[in-house]
């Protein structure tokens, strides 16, 4: 199946949905490249990023299923760079 290469950017408002999207994320995590997390304290937010290497329909689910999590908003950019899983 063919792969491609993204990033999420995901911005976390409500700290109650951390457990959540640390769980969504563990479940894909065989598709995670790298993963960095930046407290904003002084705005009271948290900054996450994720780059993934997964059939478009996969990160096109985990982008939907983030995006659902209450507090959390996420957007996706794709590179055109493809593989095989």
């Amino acid at each position: 199946m063919k792969t491609r290469v993204a990033v999420m950017g995901i911005i976390v408002e409500d700290m109650d949905s951390v457990a959540q999207l640390n769980e969504l994320l563990h479940t894909y995590g065989k598709y995670i490249i790298g993963r960095m997390g930046i407290p904003y304290r002084e705005k009271g937010i948290n900054i996450v990023s994720i780059a993934i290497d997964a059939p478009q329909d996969t990160i096109s689910a985990l982008s939907g299923r983030i995006g659902n999590l209450p507090g959390i908003s996420v957007k996706t950019a794709y590179s055109n760079v493809t593989g095989d899983e």
